[in-house]
């Protein structure tokens, strides 16, 4: 009895230790995966540029209609997009999950449960011995505490790796801390019901459940709604309840010899805060010396609404990004916390060719401008410090994000509804510059913007003007503005628009859009919600060559530009036959 109690024990011992690494093992792989897709997919589209633009050299492009075996691999390739990334599971009007999401967190969940139950029948044949599957359910747990803190950070490996923006990989963080709380609930459970309390450490206990329940709070604190409405306090419990869950996890496992799990999530952490402290140091060196150009650097706060500020901040020397990457901002003076940072999108872009030819009459090129949605919180103070005018402090740091290289499209279509408008405009500036660089194939260009009221144009018709004016004889700009007054109430899940960016006062006194902007014959103005289904479908029936979507908006803009994008109109039958390489890139609001 005692040497098969002893042999029992030492498979135990040896299973637990094992299938931690065989969970690493399986993850590593599923990241290999996926940098795979994400290569082969730029293989494709590279490939299917090189023999479009040499096809339309030589005058052999084929006619549309007209099936090729050339075109197999772009048919694959769409055929993957949509299925993966369009086809949605909506909860409500709020929540939406693509296929994609929704097997990674499937095939997540699963695998971790899969490695806590298999073997664990015992030597005498008892089948899911609680001896077994107890504690290999905290080993497990613990070995994917530094995969958990690398995805919530801002600069992790996993994004340069698989391409995907640490914003998205935020939605894996959630999943994977979800999981594991699960996970370690299954383990405090053991030990409450089967533990030798003579035999443990009186620090043992509490620090686990102090561990399991911070993670608990931690996981109930961040659904969307409690997010949404109360991210300041969702921000502050989250960084006490995950000291709170990282130092009583740690001691908790090394009193088994399990902390060399948990201690490399704060080695983690660290460096992301060294980099980033590192990256506000870097751009704005020049406010931590005695230059007088410090106060150059000072941002311009507007009021453009009751719900709407702009923040305009002349370029630090050393800050450059791409069209549509988000920075963050702290503004010690605004702030609760002089160390407070709010992640905002980059409405300006860093005109090379473009910027020259408008000199200093350029508000949305060479500077750093932030079209900020207001609410509650950090952003209610900043309407306060715009009403008493004059200048604030503030730190920039960043930018984040890998955004979507439009340079080899044909056409670009950005669709946005409201304040998504943040991240259409400067990918329309951005395409224009490039355009005039030479740096662009894109010939054809389709902006819509659906808004609450007719005068929401004048805070980019501006910048719109100026793309217009600017662009190359070789780019078509087609701008289409809807307005959707008078349509339900934007609480409804069909609201095109967002409802941060709605005027409560003074609609009727700004008037239409400025006549300047609505003498462009590129410029439309359409009432009510555009009709994307028919929208896309034209352009799809229209393009050759790779066309881009890209959206930014409410859950509804983005499910009907997903629904417009599906099979038929876009997917492996139209591909083959000479139709467009489509891709959608989706900026929404409303993710679990």
């Amino acid at each position: 009895m005692a040497k098969s109690a002893s042999a029992d024990k030492a498979l135990r011992v040896a299973r637990a230790k094992g299938y931690p690494k065989e969970v690493w093992y399986f993850v590593a792989c599923f990241v290999f995966t996926v940098s795979l897709f994400q290569f082969g997919s730029w293989v494709a589209n590279k490939l299917s540029t090189r023999i479009h633009k040499k096809d339309a050299e030589s005058g052999t492009e084929l006619p549309r209609g007209r099936f090729s075996v050339r075109h197999v691999p772009r048919a694959m390739v769409n055929g993957y997009r949509v299925i993966a990334f369009r086809w949605t599971i909506n909860i409500g009007s709020s929540y939406t999950l693509s296929l994609a999401e929704l097997f990674v967190s499937c095939a997540y969940f699963i695998a971790l449960f899969i490695w806590e139950f298999i073997n664990t029948t015992d030597l005498d044949g008892v089948k899911y011995d609680i001896n077994y599957w107890g504690n290999r359910a905290g080993t497990i747990a613990a070995s994917q505490l530094p995969l958990v803190t690398a995805l919530g950070t801002k600069n992790n490996v996993l994004s340069y790796i698989t391409g995907i923006g640490y914003e998205k990989l935020n939605y894996v963080h959630r999943m994977a801390a979800r999981s594991i709380c699960a996970l370690l609930w299954v383990h405090a459970g053991n030990k409450l019901y089967d533990l030798d309390w003579d035999r443990q450490p009186s620090y043992f206990l509490p620090c686990g459940l102090a561990a399991v329940i911070a993670l608990t709070i931690l996981c109930i604190l961040s659904i969307r709604p409690v997010r949404d409405n109360a991210y300041e306090f969702f921000f502050v419990t989250h960084f006490f309840m995950i000291g709170v869950f990282l130092i009583g996890g740690y001691f908790h496992a090394n009193s088994e010899g399990f902390g060399s799990y948990i201690w490399p999530s704060f080695l983690v952490w660290a460096l992301d805060r060294f980099i980033r402290v590192v990256r506000v140091l870097y751009a704005n060196h020049l406010y931590f010396s005695w230059s007088g150009k410090r106060a150059h650097l000072d941002a311009a706060v507007e009021l453009l609404s009751p719900h709407f500020v702009r923040v305009r901040i002349a370029r630090p020397a050393h800050f450059h990004w791409r069209p549509a990457q988000t920075a963050y901002l702290i503004m010690p003076t605004v702030a609760r916390l002089p160390t407070e940072a709010h992640p905002f999108t980059i409405s300006s872009v860093e005109g090379q060719d473009a910027g020259k030819a408008l000199g200093e009459d350029a508000p949305y090129w060479n500077e750093l401008v932030f079209l900020i949605n207001v609410r509650d919180g950090f952003t209610k103070r900043l309407v306060k410090a715009a009403e008493r005018g004059g200048k604030v402090k503030v730190l920039v740091e960043g930018p984040y994000g890998f955004t979507p290289d439009l340079t080899n499209d044909d056409t670009a279509v950005l669709v946005s509804g409201g304040s998504g408008v943040t991240f259409t405009l400067p990918t329309l500036l951005g395409i224009v510059d490039d355009a005039r660089a030479g740096k662009s194939r894109c010939s054809r260009v389709v902006f819509i913007w659906a808004i609450r009221d007719r005068s929401h144009t004048e805070w980019v018709s501006k910048a719109l003007k100026q793309a217009l004016e600017l662009a190359p004889p070789s780019l078509t700009i087609s701008i289409q503005i809807y307005v959707t007054a008078g349509e339900p109430p934007v609480t409804s899940d069909k609201a095109y628009d967002d409802d941060s960016v709605h005027n409560s006062a003074g609609s009727e006194e700004k008037g239409t859009p400025t006549p300047s902007l609505s003498d462009f014959s590129a410029v439309s103005f359409g009432a009510g919600r555009p009709d994307l289904r028919v929208i896309l479908r034209d352009e799809v029936a229209v393009t050759t060559g790779r066309m881009s979507v890209t959206v930014c908006g409410s859950q509804a803009i983005a499910r009907a530009c997903r629904a417009a994008l599906r099979f038929p109109v876009s997917g492996p039958s139209e591909t083959l036959k000479g139709g467009p390489d489509v891709v959608l890139h989706v900026e929404s609001f409303g993710y679990a």
